[in-house]
């Protein structure tokens, strides 16, 4: 039984987040692309940018992108919706992100391997002198790089076409920390906020998507020297028990602590940068 102290904090972390009790897929669904299209007049954007890695957060955030541009158009403004794949070198798992695409139906869809920038920095940090404390470290910070590539090559895209980019990120990510600063966890626009996992797929499943590709184990898959790592296994908890929690229920004391650590570790992810003008508190990296 959590103490009131530990029930208040779960109270506090979940309205951060927005996660909110009533939940209705369809409704949300409709509610999500509305979001889309009030963001596209809003600011005049042109259209919508997003990479597809072949799991389900990115096949959710595809299909409600691609009904907002169609939305748009069909009130007489043009907006067109371009997906991209940015693999790095050949993806384990890619016949998935091809379903994606498949089930998606992007307007235009831009393929770029990042391997080449990913290790041509890394090539170029280790050459000025940069030692990593082993292989491992080494692999980790290869995968930030990765993902911070695959945003750049995802902004560049929309400054030339004068579109948004969308983020996959959603509360069940947010809460363990678990997206890289400046890389997956930038975007113009996140329209899986306040979500937890089961959540994003039961949009998947009102919006048609298949159960493969709708309960796929879920992976990063940065890490060169563990391929399609689970992120269950990286968390140290289930997805089920970070749902549960975000959805107000009970879990057990030691997946409790786990999320809680993972949560405060990972709060300067979360802030935006700190200035002088700012008062905060606790280092920040």
């Amino acid at each position: 039984m959590l103490s009131p102290a530990q029930q208040a904090l779960q109270v506090q972390i979940r309205t951060s987040l927005g996660v909110v009790d009533a939940f209705d897929a369809p409704a949300e669904v409709a509610r999500r692309v509305d979001f889309l299209v009030h963001c596209l007049q809003r600011t005049g954007a042109q259209g919508l940018v997003l990479g597809i890695s072949g799991g389900v957060d990115s096949l959710v955030a595809g299909l409600l992108a691609q009904r907002a541009v169609q939305r748009v158009r069909a009130l007489g403004r043009p907006a067109q919706f371009v997906a991209m794949r940015l693999p790095c070198g050949k993806q384990a798992d890619e016949a998935d992100a091809q379903a994606g695409l498949a089930l998606i139906q992007p307007d235009e869809t831009l393929v770029v391997d990042i391997e080449p920038a990913a290790s041509a920095l890394l090539g170029a940090l280790t050459g000025a002198g940069l030692a990593f404390r082993d292989p491992a470290r080494q692999d980790f910070i290869h995968g930030n790089i990765k993902a911070r590539e695959r945003m750049v090559a995802q902004y560049a895209v929309a400054g030339a076409r004068g579109a948004l980019v969308v983020g996959t990120d959603h509360a069940a990510e947010a809460l363990m920390g678990f997206f890289t600063k400046y890389g997956d966890g930038a975007a113009d626009v996140m329209p899986l906020a306040g979500l937890n996992k089961r959540r994003v797929r039961a949009l998947g499943l009102a919006m048609g998507a298949p159960d493969a590709l709708v309960f796929k184990v879920p992976t990063a898959d940065l890490e060169a020297l563990r391929p399609l790592k689970p992120d269950e296994e990286a968390f140290g908890v289930t997805y089920e028990q970070i749902d549960d929690f975000l959805e107000g229920r009970e879990i057990p004391p030691e997946a409790w602590d786990t999320i809680i650590a993972a949560w405060r570790a990972s709060a300067h992810k979360r802030a935006m940068p700190v200035s002088p003008l700012t008062l905060a508190h606790g280092a920040h990296h």
